[in-house]
């Protein structure tokens, strides 16, 4: 007995449901390691957040992890900065999205998403 061909529509069926189920699983990986977060002015980041400014300038804060000495954190892979271990940096503000770094600790970056208002 030979089984019955699938319609197009079955086939287009099948093919939307996987490559959902493919994006949400891709998007579930991505936003493993962190938070999503959001804020009008300001945003506090860990490392591995994704931030989502309401307003430009926004000002950043990142919470270093804890250890010894300081450590020097990038923007968009330029020195923003040099903050002790173990605290809340004030990074300064921010016009736009920014991808944070800190040299040195194996951490995940963290993002940060402004408008660019100007």
């Amino acid at each position: 007995m030979n089984p019955s061909p699938l319609s197009l529509t079955q086939v287009s069926g099948h093919l939307i449901r996987g490559a959902l189920i493919g994006s949400l699983a891709l998007l579930a990986a991505c936003a493993a390691p962190g938070t999503s977060v959001s804020g009008f002015d300001q945003l506090n980041l860990k490392p591995g957040d994704t931030g989502n400014c309401d307003s430009s300038p926004c000002a950043v804060f990142l919470q270093i992890p804890p250890g010894t000495g300081s450590y020097v954190v990038t923007g968009n892979e330029v020195k923003v900065g040099t903050y002790p271990a173990g605290q809340n940096a004030a990074l300064g503000s921010f016009w736009n999205s920014q991808a944070f770094q800190i040299q040195g600790m194996n951490v995940p970056k963290a993002y940060a998403y402004i408008p660019n208002t100007r």
